[in-house]
């Protein structure tokens, strides 16, 4: 599977640690770079803004999928190769997902969790076949691993399901990953009943 278009689910809260912006501008910085475009909800600040500018700066590909109420909102970012105004959130994650080959999660709220598990379903439903990587800045999706292993635990999941998605804490860690769940994403669809 070659992978030319990265869909990235992240935050667009001013509020969050300077840490969180870094990393995100540090992914936009190396997908750029490996001449992936980047797909994002197409936000102008917090993660998402600092996602952009990474990419943009490297000369990269960024497109945002963006709601006309936050168009309308002027929470566009100005600076993107393309912007795809949508009439609702779901045609957005539709929009984002579906122009995929892989999908990264950086921290979030309620939003990016909840982008992240549609990922998540439609792989484990063999809909979509790409790497799913969560990249743990300061160890925020420990508590979501160890929920999803509960799940495997209580029975709701089975523990191959468990391969679906990869979590690194580095950026540095992002190509390896990708490369290393192609494996798995290439035959999922024989999981999908389990």
């Amino acid at each position: 599977m070659t992978i030319k278009k990265v869909c990235v689910f992240c935050a667009s809260s001013r509020q969050a640690e300077p840490i969180y912006r870094d990393v995100a501008r540090e992914l936009g910085l190396l997908l750029a770079k490996q001449s992936m475009t980047v797909i994002y909800g197409g936000g102008a600040v917090g993660s998402m803004g600092a996602l952009a500018d990474g990419a943009l700066a490297a000369g990269g590909q960024v497109i945002g999928v963006m709601p006309q109420f936050m168009v309308d909102l002027e929470w566009a970012h100005p600076g993107l190769t393309e912007l795809i105004i949508v009439e609702n959130m779901r045609e957005r994650k539709r929009q984002m997902l579906e122009s995929a080959d892989a999908v990264i999660a950086l921290p979030g709220g309620s939003g990016t969790l909840e982008e992240l598990f549609e990922a998540i379903t439609m792989k484990r439903l063999g809909l979509f076949l790409g790497p799913i990587v969560l990249i743990n800045t300061l160890g925020f999706y420990n508590h979501l691993s160890q929920l999803m292993q509960h799940a495997v635990n209580e029975k709701f999941m089975d523990p191959r399901h468990l391969s679906m998605w990869t979590i690194v804490d580095e950026v540095s860690e992002v190509m390896d990953a990708f490369q290393n769940s192609v494996k798995w994403s290439q035959s999922a669809r024989k999981f999908a009943a389990i």
